[in-house]
């Protein structure tokens, strides 16, 4: 079994920071970790890639938040991080955590629950 718990989401001013963490839980010694990520949700609005890292280390970032948004890993722990400074109203939404595993020749993809994210004027 593959679980996804997302954690450090909460209300903040614009301009002020949050570190998003996402702690995989993988049962399955035989799954591969390909790359993880974070998208988020906005009221009324479709879900949206924010920010993916591979395996290798490569990352891609949804272009209103380069500059602002880091993601990294910490592989001893299995977890993938967003850290967002500089935030802003529009970033407001639920942010999932997303993973994409591999097993033989076969892809799958988990989901956290979400955590919310609020960015008061």
């Amino acid at each position: 079994q593959v679980q996804l718990v997302e954690s450090g989401g909460g209300l903040v001013q614009a301009g002020g920071s949050l570190r998003l963490s996402c702690a995989a839980s993988n049962s399955r010694s035989d799954f591969s970790l390909n790359a993880m990520g974070w998208y988020r949700q906005a009221p009324g609005r479709q879900r949206e890639l924010v920010a993916t890292i591979t395996s290798g280390g490569s990352t891609n970032y949804k272009d209103s938040v380069k500059g602002r948004f880091t993601i990294s890993r910490d592989d001893a722990k299995n977890t993938v991080y967003l850290q967002m400074n500089s935030l802003k109203p529009e970033d407001t939404g639920v942010y999932y955590c997303n993973a994409r595993m591999g097993w033989r020749t076969y892809e799958y993809t988990y989901w956290g629950q979400g955590t919310q994210v609020t960015v008061s004027s």
